[in-house]
């Protein structure tokens, strides 16, 4: 029986008795509501694996709508393959390599219109050291593509597609090994162009091996302009990018590694880097610190060494909650097994990113049977909204379809 409390109806004390209940319900509870209804969102996230070939073809990958039917098709060393049905077509003289023994002549694949003809064409980077070339679309016509070279002999493990002028449209940023000189090769401007112009960066020893690892572009000091990046410091990048003698920053950015980017990790406003190593253990970001006279420094701290030789990071929103998140994988067999943990399972993993002071990493297994080749292509292929994986490696070329619960 209940207590009378002067002056208060029965009613209001049995509804504030209630309440009271209630909220230390919702206290205790609620919070593991919400943090089950989280996990359950990001648990939701799957993939469907599809092979297109198990056949050695390439280490690069790339995207685009080849026959104008408004899907996007993907092309991978000398074939491309037409959705939705994945038929494989010759893009050049077929071929297939062994991965146990050989290395195939396609390292990383890109797509652009490089014509500007409305049909979307094919950049294949070769062995390092030996060609860049692309070949013009046929626009449906039957036959090879034609083949246009736009350097014989390019360097760097991860020779990168992108925009250094701001005009929009993608350019190539590697090395060339003979000449010993950090280069980029400004796409064709011009409808009906096909000429790519080379524009020196810098001279000398520094990154400009053959099999120098790891290169990216982001703008590290924050003036705007995106600066050139490798694991031993930075290019710092003039008002007129096609000036030769860029600056360059003596820093320490961690290990050889495949593509580099810059991310402001710690939401402290300024640019860290993040990068993944080719050919041992560790993904990791590379945390900028200033002195009191503003020189830049990097902290190195961890993400993952779950797998070996992640020849290939794309940083991209899987999830859709707005970050940017990275996937990468094992690239199996890159140096024939002789690499740490080079005969383990070919992994492929997407990280979640948790911004914070105290940033974190969630890693999601998505596949044991395929790894990554030198880079990694996102994009929505079926146009259901959500990001999928396309990759090319020693085992084949693969697509993994998100899907969601």
């Amino acid at each position: 029986m209940l207590a009378k409390i002067p002056g208060m109806p029965l009613q209001t004390r049995v509804n504030t008795s209630f309440i009271k209940t209630a909220l230390l319900v919702v206290i205790i509870f609620l919070p593991a509501y919400f943090l089950k209804a989280q996990r359950a969102k990001h648990d939701s996230i799957s993939f469907k694996k599809i092979i297109l070939t198990s056949d050695f073809v390439s280490e690069g990958v790339a995207v685009g709508d080849v026959n104008h039917d408004g899907k996007q098709d993907i092309m991978a060393g000398a074939f491309w393959f037409e959705a939705p049905t994945w038929t494989r077509h010759e893009i050049d003289d077929a071929k297939t390599f062994f991965p146990d023994t050989a290395f195939s002549n396609s390292f990383l694949n890109f797509s652009m219109d490089v014509n500007q003809d409305g049909w979307i064409d094919f950049v294949r980077v070769g062995f390092p050291g030996k060609e860049v070339v692309w070949y013009q679309n046929p626009a449906n016509k039957p036959g090879h593509w034609k083949m246009y070279t736009i350097c014989s002999n390019i360097g760097n493990e991860s020779p990168a597609f992108v925009d250094i002028d701001g005009d929009g449209r993608p350019d190539i940023l590697c090395n060339d090994p003979i000449a010993k000189e950090i280069v980029w090769f400004k796409s064709p401007s011009k409808k009906g162009d096909t000429a790519w112009k080379r524009y020196v960066i810098s001279k000398g020893d520094i990154a400009t091996g053959i099999y120098t690892h790891g290169l990216g572009l982001g703008d590290i000091n924050g003036d705007g302009r995106k600066d050139v990046i490798i694991t031993k410091g930075w290019w710092e990048a003039p008002k007129d990018v096609t000036q030769p003698n860029w600056q360059f920053h003596t820093v320490d950015l961690g290990e050889d590694c495949s593509q580099m980017y810059t991310f402001d990790v710690d939401g402290d406003g300024d640019a860290d880097v993040i990068s993944a190593s080719a050919h041992n253990y560790g993904i990791w970001w590379h945390e900028q610190v200033k002195d009191n006279s503003g020189n830049i420094s990097f902290v190195h701290h961890t993400i993952s060494s779950l797998f070996s030789e992640s020849h290939g990071l794309a940083l991209a929103d899987i999830n859709g909650d707005g970050n940017p998140d990275l996937i990468t994988g094992k690239r199996w067999y890159a140096h024939n097994g002789k690499d740490p943990g080079g005969t383990d399972a070919a992994v492929l993993y997407w990280f979640e990113y948790k911004p914070g002071k105290q940033p974190a990493w969630i890693p999601h297994f998505i596949d044991d049977n395929s790894g990554v080749g030198l880079h990694v292509v996102v994009k929505d292929m079926n146009k259901d909204g959500l990001p999928d994986i396309v990759i090319a490696n020693k085992k084949g070329v693969f697509l993994f379809e998100q899907a969601r619960k």
